[in-house]
């Protein structure tokens, strides 16, 4: 099993825009094309992820899907290649390797336009490109709507063998933007087969602990919990929620059972590195 190897906690990374904001990302600008364009920065954010304690690196792939690429003149598995290849260079065999797949950026019908198996048929690109270039699973992420989540759970099961981490986007009472309840989140996210669910982004870690609790009543799978780091300043880009202040609050999760930790917007390594610390002290 895909955690066999690991002890009672295991740990993310945390952002990678946020760290490729900090290293010539420009406001408007893809992330994913910094694989290609700059695969240099973008390796040397995961090895700095790695050598702050994190146990699974998740590729620079958030929106690579044919959906979000279309008018980039750039294909899924183009950067998906080079995208895990960087990730596994600066693993070094030491962490699990995520293929990261986030949201469309498009409402699924009735609600907009684009078509359950449209969405089907970019997730099953990706992972399969995923898979062919050595993956270890997929962490579909930052996920607000239960269609898409059908949709792109369906294609990597279908398709690949890969173990599935899933995470929703909820409020602070557990309901995300398209009135998806957490219960119902891991009824189904269970029912396709995920090996680990949880909920990340948003919101600040006190802030997820009340999702977080119905969602470990709810199942007795892993729980993921990746909060951001509060919000941001709306200057430079920095959070309001520091290093040690996030691993502080964070602890609270391991008193409910939290497994799988991490962070969202507003990490960076030094979180991780804090984080770590903190969980080995419990």
């Amino acid at each position: 099993m895909l955690f066999d190897s690991y002890g009672k906690y295991i740990f993310f990374d945390g952002a990678m825009g946020t760290m490729l904001y900090k290293h010539g990302l420009k406001s408007g600008d893809m992330p994913d094309l910094m694989n290609l364009t700059a695969p240099d920065i973008v390796e040397s954010i995961h090895r700095m992820y790695v050598e702050a304690g994190s146990d699974i690196l998740c590729t620079n792939t958030f929106g690579s899907n044919a959906i979000t690429l279309r008018d980039t003149g750039h294909k899924a598995p183009e950067i998906i290649s080079v995208a895990v290849a960087a990730a596994k260079r600066a693993s070094g065999g030491k962490t699990i390797v995520a293929l990261d797949i986030g949201p469309t950026g498009q409402l699924l019908e009735p609600y907009g336009d684009l078509e359950f198996e449209e969405a089907y048929e970019a997730y099953k690109e990706m992972a399969i490109a995923g898979e062919e270039n050595g993956v270890d699973c997929v962490a579909i992420e930052t996920m607000g709507d239960l269609e898409e989540v059908k949709a792109a759970m369906t294609a990597v099961s279908e398709n690949t063998k890969l173990p599935i981490l899933v995470t929703m986007t909820f409020d602070k009472f557990g309901v995300t933007y398209m009135g998806v309840k957490a219960e119902k989140f891991v009824e189904t996210a269970e029912a396709l087969g995920a090996t680990a669910l949880g909920l990340n982004c948003s919101l600040e870690p006190p802030e997820m602990l009340v999702t977080a609790e119905i969602i470990a009543k709810a199942t007795k799978l892993p729980l993921i919990v990746k909060p951001n780091a509060g919000l941001p300043d709306g200057k430079g880009g920095e959070y309001h929620t520091g290093a040690s202040e996030f691993a502080m609050q964070m602890a609270e999760f391991a008193k409910i059972g939290a497994r799988v930790i991490g962070g969202c917007c507003g990490t960076t390594p030094d979180y991780i590195r804090e984080l770590r610390k903190a969980y080995m002290e419990l």
